[in-house]
Formats: structure tokens, C-alpha cells, sequence
């Protein structure tokens, strides 16, 4: 995940433009337009993709409500990053077909949803189920004693729980085609710092800003753990989530099926958390609560280089294009470099989240 959206300088104000890194390429998302820029790889030019996009939350303005607005925001984010990774894969498969002279196949709506779905799936298996089950074998009469009902028992599964994240995390890192993702994943921090700065998206201004963002996902993650442990430490034994049944896996099932659910509004949690620290980053404490996303960010992040910031800001720049009403192309151009692409300044203030 990259920046969930972005806080102008003063810290008072924030703005739904935001990214991810996808292959070979960065997807950034503003309040009307998604635009995914990819870099071909046979021909080194930058394949640009928009497309309309309107939040939920301005349908229904009840979901913009605090907690309500993380889970919302999850949700689109994972669905809008299913669809770059999708396009970013095309591209490259057309990259590598072009040169053999092969025919390039889409990928079907019905590949795309049932991919979300089963990555959904794999995430709540891997980073709730797998912990919960480790935890439970390792509480049980047998070895440690301790009952379901203690809050030790849901700290040993949070610690279960950051362990695999963090191995997880490192494990990807080490793979060369993550790697590049994650150089993406830089560039688009900084390109989003170039724009809440108010300079011009160059890639000699945003190549002097951090990797590392307040707002990336990737701390949204941390925090997702951390608050779970408090979460279900609390909510499981008071509302008799700890005994569905007198058979023990049939408890533990039940524990796991009401941990997945109680992601949702743990999720909205975690969101609030993140944004109430990012608005007040000159505040020590606040930097602090921070400091460790930050530092996971050092494994999801690494230094760009230019070419990778190019794409980054084409696709920045596109969505303010698009934002501005600037004449554009439609869906699916190609650049040769970022100076083809030009733009109209925007401040963040003009970009209100909901």
C-alpha cells in the first residue's frame, strides 16, 4: 500500500490523493480520477490509464463518518489497486509478447474480482488464522495453561501476528521483482511530498524528499496489528466470544470467524489513528506514535531512481490534468517522458477529504 491521502504543509488540512505502487508503474488516485502510469518495457515509454472515480462516501455521507470512513477506504483502495496491478500486468505482458509477436490476452473481470478475493482470503488467513492457531497450540492445557479468556492469551497472538507481518514483509522485500515495486512505492511518497510542498512535479524536486509517509500503508498495517491485540483483548472475553461451544477447536474457530469480522471496524481504528498522528507530526508525542510505521517503511521503500520518479509524477500529474479540466487524451496514451505531460499546479486544500 502507499499513501492512504496526503496533509498540506500546516497540517491542518488533508486531501484524498493518494497511491500505491504497482508493477513497473504507480497508481494515484484524486477525488474524480484513478490514473495508473506503467513503464513499457520494450519501448522505455510511459503507458497512462484513467478512469472516473467517485468515493462511496459522497453517495452515502454517512460513511464518512470517523471509523467508518477507514473501512470505506480500505475497501475502495484494495479494489482500485486490484485494477492498476491488473493493468500494470498487462502492460508487461504486452512489453514481453510485442517482441516475440505473440497476442496479448486481458485479463477477464471475472479473473480480476476472484484474484481480490482470494488475496483477501489469503490475508485473513495468514495474518489472523495462522497466528490465532499457533497461539491456541501453544496456551493449551498441554504446554502453557492459559485460558482464552486472558488478555495474555490475545498479546501471545498479537506478537504471533507482528512476527509473521514483519517476516513477511522482510521475505518479499528480498524477491528482485518486489524490489522494484517497492522503488516505485518510494517515488510515489516522493512525489506526493513534491506536491504537498506546492513545488512543480519535476523529477529534480521530488528526488530531494523521504520514502518514508505518515500516511503510507504500510504503518496503516503496523497499526492494524497493534490495535487488534488491544481490540480483542477487550471484546472477545466481554461479549463471550471466547466460548461458542464445550469442544475447544469449535471455540477457537468461532474466535477466529469474529477476529475476521472485528478486522472491519479495527481497520477504521487504525485509519483514525494514522490520520490524527499525521495532522500533528511537529508534536513530539505524536512523531513518536509514528516513529514505528516509519520505520517498517524502510523495508517497504527504497530509494527510486529517476525513471521511476518520472512515472510516479506522470501519474500524479495526470489526475491534476484531469482535476484542473485540462484537454486530455483519452484513456490509455503513452508518453515519452515526463515533459510531454503537462500540467496545471494545484495546491492540497483544493482536493477536501471527505
Amino acid at each position: 500500500m502507499g499513501v492512504i491521502a496526503s496533509a498540506s504543509p500546516d497540517g491542518k488540512k488533508f486531501t484524498s490523493i493518494g497511491g500505491q505502487a504497482v508493477l513497473e508503474g504507480v497508481m494515484m488516485r484524486s477525488p474524480g480520477f484513478v490514473a495508473v502510469a506503467v513503464r513499457r518495457e520494450d519501448t522505455r515509454r510511459i503507458v497512462i490509464k484513467h478512469d472516473p472515480y467517485s468515493s462511496i462516501t459522497r453517495r452515502y455521507p454517512v460513511l464518512a463518518r470517523p471509523v467508518l470512513r477507514g473501512v470505506v477506504t480500505l475497501v475502495e483502495s484494495m479494489v482500485q489497486g486490484m485494477g492498476a496491478l491488473s493493468f500494470s500486468a498487462e502492460v508487461a505482458s504486452e512489453s514481453e509478447k510485442a517482441a516475440k509477436n505473440e497476442k496479448v490476452e486481458k485479463i477477464s473481470r471475472t479473473e480480476l474480482v476472484s484474484s481480490m478475493i482470494f488475496a483477501f482470503g489469503a490475508g485473513l488467513l495468514l495474518f489472523v488464522a495462522l497466528p490465532h492457531a499457533i497461539t491456541a497450540v501453544l496456551t493449551s492445557d498441554r504446554f502453557l495453561g492459559i485460558s482464552t479468556q486472558s488478555p495474555i492469551f490475545h498479546m501471545i497472538d498479537g506478537i504471533f501476528k507482528m512476527a509473521i507481518l514483519l517476516a513477511y514483509v522482510w521475505a518479499i522485500s528480498r524477491m528482485p521483482e518486489i524490489r522494484r515495486v517497492f522503488q516505485y512505492h518510494g517515488a510515489e511518497h516522493k512525489s506526493i511530498y513534491a506536491f504537498e510542498a506546492g513545488d512543480d512535479l519535476t523529477v529534480e524536486n521530488a528526488r530531494k524528499y523521504s520514502t518514508l509517509h505518515p500516511r503510507c500503508g504500510t504503518s496503516f498495517l503496523l497499526f492494524l496489528v497493534l490495535i487488534s491485540i488491544a481490540v480483542f483483548s477487550i471484546v472477545l472475553p466481554v461479549f463471550g466470544l471466547t466460548n461458542f461451544s464445550e469442544t475447544a477447536w469449535k471455540n477457537h474457530l468461532g474466535m477466529i470467524l469474529a477476529k475476521m469480522v472485528l478486522m472491519f471496524p479495527v481497520a477504521g481504528l487504525a485509519y483514525e489513528v494514522i490520520r490524527a498522528c499525521a495532522c500533528r507530526m511537529e508534536q513530539p508525542f505524536f512523531r513518536m506514535v509514528i516513529a514505528p510505521g516509519l520505520l517498517l517503511q524502510k523495508l517497504t521503500t527504497i530509494e527510486p531512481d529517476d525513471s521511476q520518479l518520472e512515472v510516479a509524477l506522470a501519474s500524479l500529474r495526470q489526475c491534476l490534468r484531469l482535476e484542473k479540466s485540462v484537454e486530455t487524451e483519452k484513456s490509455g496514451f503513452e508518453v515519452g517522458a515526463l515533459s510531454e505531460l503537462g500540467y496545471r499546479p494545484a495546491a492540497v486544500a483544493e482536493f477536501p477529504e471527505p
